[in-house]
């Protein structure tokens, strides 16, 4: 029998469900709470600080916040074994000046109403999702074998190239089992990982006046037809390959002709052997837009997040299905992503990426989240993390 099935039957792990249909609307507040702290990719410092005190609020042991932000809380376990980690990043795409105001479709709080923020879904209702499991784990004193640890990393969003998460596996290693939590995608277990390269595209030229140098090269004129003919590139749609180019900069006047212009631009594909040959088809394309003597160009990799795959029949995707099942999702779906589960997914090692409630518009300043499944997105996440890491008994009282 599996333990999804073996889990359901006791009383205890039955009234901590229970509990799920009371947190929504502090699981709520809480995302809230959390959105409301601009945590910008590589500036997440005060978000780490509210998540760190929330932990130690909660009397979870180990608490601390490494230099990088990263913020880990731990649940012993009562079996000297590798431990499961439940991490949520903490970063957003959002920079400082953007509003964060929340905003209602019914203009009022209900727990049914459509709520919109920059950044709430994604990912302000993953980390408040670990203070929630947490919490839940601890008023239903369930005692798991394996160590449960809380992480709210850094650095999963733009540039920041899972650095948070790559610390992470490097302080627990291969033998843990990682459980990545997403705000958004409920219903969708993120089992594959997609690769991602990432460049910075950099034209140099002499420049000049517009006027009096006319005829010379000009940096930007030269970008953009590198832009224009990647934009022309025929990709695969199986297996699925894209390429973006997500920025550019350049120039200083209107009256002078460029002589710096950079564009970044970022290759994915669930294929690694496609995606490296896709950088090496805009590398040729660079080269050969630049081959003018008065023209030099730089490629340089400023991202590079590995793709993998787990089976469909790991325990951990498995697991991550049953409970799906149980809590009442029907439309399941297996799912490639880039999320910080790249890291141990490319590893070869257990871990999968979760949501807790629906969402659209992610990276959008109208980002809104649904929390009409909330309960059943807490519910999958406890019944996945006591898969994961056994139940040995009820807490004692004190």
């Amino acid at each position: 029998m599996n333990p999804i099935a073996n889990l359901v039957k006791r009383q205890t792990v039955k009234d901590a469900l229970a509990m799920c249909q009371g947190r929504v609307g502090p699981t709520l507040d809480l995302a809230i709470a959390v959105q409301q702290i601009p945590s910008p990719t590589f500036a997440e410092g005060e978000r780490a600080t509210f998540v760190e005190r929330k932990f130690r609020e909660l009397g979870l042991t180990d608490v601390s916040q490494d230099a990088m932000h990263n913020v880990f809380a731990a649940i012993p376990g009562k079996e000297n074994d590798w431990p499961v980690i439940l991490s949520a990043h903490s970063d957003t795409v959002f920079d400082f000046d953007v509003d964060l105001s929340v905003r209602y479709t019914s203009g009022k709080k209900p727990a049914s109403s459509l709520i919109s923020g920059p950044g709430l879904a994604d990912n302000a209702l993953g980390v408040a999702g670990l203070l929630e499991m947490a919490r839940l784990l601890i008023d239903a004193r369930l005692c798991p074998s394996r160590a449960v640890w809380f992480v709210a990393n850094v650095c999963e969003e733009g540039l920041g190239d899972l650095r948070g998460m790559r610390t992470v596996m490097e302080r627990f290693g291969q033998q843990a089992t990682y459980i990545v939590v997403e705000g958004g995608s409920f219903g969708h277990i993120f089992h594959k990982a997609i690769g991602v390269k990432r460049f910075r595209i950099t034209v140099k030229t002499p420049g000049g006046h517009s006027w009096g140098d006319y005829g010379s090269p000009n940096a930007i004129h030269v970008l953009s037809r590198i832009v224009s003919s990647i934009d022309k590139l025929k990709l695969p749609d199986d297996p699925k390959t894209t390429v973006n180019v997500g920025k550019i900069e350049g120039g200083t006047t209107i009256n002078t002709i460029a002589s710096q212009s950079s564009c970044l631009v970022d290759m994915r594909s669930v294929e690694p052997a496609t995606l490296q040959r896709l950088v090496e088809s805009v590398e040729q394309i660079a080269r050969d837009c630049t081959a003018d003597d008065d023209v030099s160009m730089t490629m340089t990799q400023i991202g590079n997040r590995p793709a993998g795959e787990l089976p469909k029949d790991t325990p951990v995707v498995n697991w991550a299905m049953d409970a799906l099942r149980y809590v009442g999702c029907q439309d399941i779906n297996l799912m490639a992503g880039s999320t910080d589960a790249n890291i141990p997914i490319s590893a070869g090692v257990p871990s999968v990426c979760i949501g807790l409630a629906k969402s659209g518009n992610a990276h959008r300043l109208d980002e809104f989240l649904d929390p009409a499944c909330l309960s059943e997105g807490l519910g999958q996440l406890l019944l996945l993390t006591l898969a994961v890491s056994g139940l040995e008994s009820e807490l004692k009282s004190d």
